[in-house]
């Protein structure tokens, strides 16, 4: 079956659709949608077969894929995270923002990707629409960029012709906008030291 394309507002979305996204990630559904950066694909972190679909999409493996984790917000991070206050410092000033953040994994995360990282990387975009879909959801979403890292296309930018590529892979599709084409900085965060592992939208010398 199709995708539906869908339009919500990025700074002012409309509680009704985003609920009616949350119903298709409850049941296992696939959703493409805008962040601060590229535009995302993503599930339900508690949904296994979907987490396998996005890693077929993808190309990837289910345990060697780098998946992240969108949240609302840094008040559920212990849950999935282990950080120390000078990380959650840093953390806090640079986000919501262009940044995703890799922490050394809490015992859960192995369980929900069914693999032996030790890491997880945390999103907290700046924008609204997948925000308000992690909040309503209430835990987190998790994420990939639609684009591989060496190839960003057009169509990582223009919602209609993400549609027309992925109509039939995933189950809605957000349009909120146009979207950039370059992803988020990684910063991996070990022994309260940063060291950005790529280089993307966010400056985090901002914040250090």
């Amino acid at each position: 079956m199709a995708a539906k394309l869908i339009k919500i507002h990025p700074e002012n979305p409309d509680q009704r659709k985003i609920e009616q996204v949350v119903q298709v990630l409850r049941a296992g559904g696939l959703v493409i949608y805008p962040t601060d950066t590229v535009y995302g694909i993503g599930c339900d972190i508690f949904q296994p077969k979907a987490i396998e679909k996005i890693a077929k999409i993808k190309n990837l493996k289910p345990e060697k894929a780098n998946f992240a984790f969108i949240c609302h917000d840094l008040s559920h991070l212990a849950d999935f995270a282990r950080v120390s206050t000078p990380v959650y410092k840093v953390m806090k000033k640079a986000l919501p923002g262009p940044f995703t953040f890799v922490l050394p994994a809490t015992a859960e995360v192995p369980r929900i990707l069914n693999n032996k990282r030790k890491t997880i990387g945390i999103r907290i975009p700046d924008n609204n629409i997948p925000r308000m879909l992690v909040h309503e959801l209430g835990h987190p979403i998790l994420t990939s960029s639609i684009v591989d890292e060496d190839d960003v296309l057009e169509y990582s930018t223009d919602p209609e012709l993400i549609f027309e590529k992925f109509e039939n892979q995933v189950d809605i599709i957000i349009d909120g906008g146009y979207g950039h084409n370059v992803a988020s900085t990684i910063v991996l965060c070990e022994n309260d030291e940063f060291e950005v592992v790529r280089q993307g939208l966010g400056d985090l010398s901002q914040f250090v």
